[in-house]
């Protein structure tokens, strides 16, 4: 199954742009109080995988806590180009006492596996690798 995700980036001031997607929310690049594109491909990794983990997770119980991070490494070279390495995402994630988030705890293990090896489209293209071609309209 395919579908066609899109977003549009529209310069709004020196250094400052909009990305706007299909349904109307926009997201501020650039700037002293906005994300880097890097910032955003972070924000993307660890957001997806919130969000397959989330999931599966709050079927057994709500967290009390649920925090993903998302860090790594920008390298400059002049070979290779700029480019991310040593790419982690860590997970701090807190559940109730009691059976029910003894039962959120078992699974997050395997849910947060699952969407590393399998579900999160975001860090999957990363990790795989895909083209990007460029066209000047």
């Amino acid at each position: 199954m395919t579908t066609s995700h899109s977003v549009r980036v529209e310069r709004v001031a020196e250094g400052r742009y909009l990305a706007r997607n299909d349904s109307g929310a926009s997201i501020p690049i650039g700037g002293e109080s906005a994300f880097s594109p890097v910032e955003l491909l972070l924000a993307a990794i660890g957001g997806c995988t919130a969000v397959d983990t989330d999931v599966a997770t709050s079927r057994r119980a709500e967290p009390t806590s649920f925090v993903v991070t998302v860090s790594g490494d920008k390298v400059s070279d002049e070979e290779t180009g700029n480019r991310m390495k040593n790419l982690t995402v860590t997970f701090s994630v807190e559940f109730p006492e009691g059976e029910q988030g003894d039962q959120a705890r078992a699974i997050l293990p395997r849910t947060v596996a699952l969407s590393h090896n399998k579900l999160c489209t975001v860090s999957r293209t990363v990790e795989l690798g895909t083209p990007v071609r460029t066209i000047i309209e």
